[in-house]
């Protein structure tokens, strides 16, 4: 079966008219986000319309990419404001002395580990001499099963060991790599992982809850710059109120939000996914807006244990919750 092709590896544009009239607004805001199903409450805010109400008199675009690396590019260099993105590509930038800051988390869990159904792998140690995909290097994904790997002896061909990790791959493009046989197992963002579990027979190697960090960590989280913040603090607290009623919706309208979920992929790939992989893709993570920073630092630490960064890390200033707590309050 030949799904969501149109997604390929390049960063694609999903700019929606979410201006809330009045006239035009005189901010222009572009907030990123991916086509995953826990980054439901990105996908909600912009189809339901809360960032437009939240954010009347500002031009809102939405950008869609395929992986955090892209999102950080674009960030950086301004292109986008703001937006959804898995803390790992987030933690590395911030490490390396980017300007990005942590507002909120939007989900947890959400990582599922899973091999081809005809790889002979059912166990982390069989990945031993095979290989594995996930959307990007030292990515979030990438990260808890390298953790996992090294626990029980095992190390990728990037630290000279036996297993080998091939990167930037489009979660969507997991289910081509499966059917043609290139790869033998991945570590995917829900619903890809739920996806090749159920279409596809893969095999589940690690569940959500049992992947390291599994239930603790942020598997996205929204951010902005610390320069934007202060520059337009009014505005990144129109966003994050849009946010909290995202979430709050994504929590409480479960079948409404898979249903938009499905639609907002289907506008991307012409493809829409079987109610039973979003179903039990959903029992797989959880929306949330708290941010959990010993997770978060517990993975940093991860991550340099890794080499995947240089220095032992310190995320302090990484995370400022303090507008969040603000608007829980009212």
């Amino acid at each position: 079966m030949r799904l969501f092709a149109l997604l390929g590896s390049a960063v694609l544009l999903f700019l929606s008219a979410c201006s809330a009239g009045g006239g035009g607004g005189t901010e222009e805001v572009s907030i990123g986000y991916f086509p995953n199903l826990d980054h439901a409450a990105g996908i909600v805010g912009k189809e339901k319309g809360f960032f437009a109400e939240e954010m009347a008199g500002t031009d809102v675009d939405f950008v869609n990419f395929p992986n955090g690396n892209d999102f950080i590019d674009a960030l950086s260099t301004g292109n986008i404001q703001m937006g959804y993105v898995g803390p790992g590509p987030a933690i590395n930038y911030f490490l390396q002395g980017g300007d990005v800051v942590v507002l909120a988390a939007a989900a947890n869990g959400a990582t599922l580990i899973v091999s081809r159904e005809d790889s002979g792998i059912y166990t982390l140690e069989d990945l031993n001499g095979h290989s594995f995909c996930t959307p990007g290097n030292g990515c979030t994904h990438n990260v808890q099963l390298e953790i996992m790997l090294e626990r029980i002896g095992l190390k990728t061909n990037r630290l000279g060991g036996t297993v080998e990790h091939q990167s930037r791959v489009a979660p969507a493009n997991m289910v081509a790599m499966f059917e043609q046989g290139q790869i033998d197992a991945a570590a995917a963002p829900e619903p890809w992982g739920t996806l090749l579990e159920i279409e596809h027979n893969a095999n589940v190697v690690v569940e959500w809850n049992d992947v390291f960090l599994g239930e603790d960590l942020a598997s996205v989280v929204f951010v902005t710059t610390n320069e934007y913040l202060r520059e337009n603090r009014e505005v990144v607290e129109q966003a994050l109120l849009a946010h909290l009623r995202s979430v709050e919706y994504a929590q409480n309208h479960k079948e409404e939000t898979l249903s938009t979920v499905n639609e907002a992929i289907y506008n991307l790939t012409q493809t829409r996914l079987p109610e039973e992989v979003l179903d039990r893709a959903w029992g797989r993570m959880n929306v949330t807006a708290e941010t959990h920073a010993d997770a978060l630092q517990y993975w940093a630490t991860a991550s340099y244990e890794l080499k995947f960064i240089n220095e032992s890390p310190d995320l302090e200033g990484f995370a400022d919750t303090e507008i969040l707590e603000q608007l829980k309050k009212k």
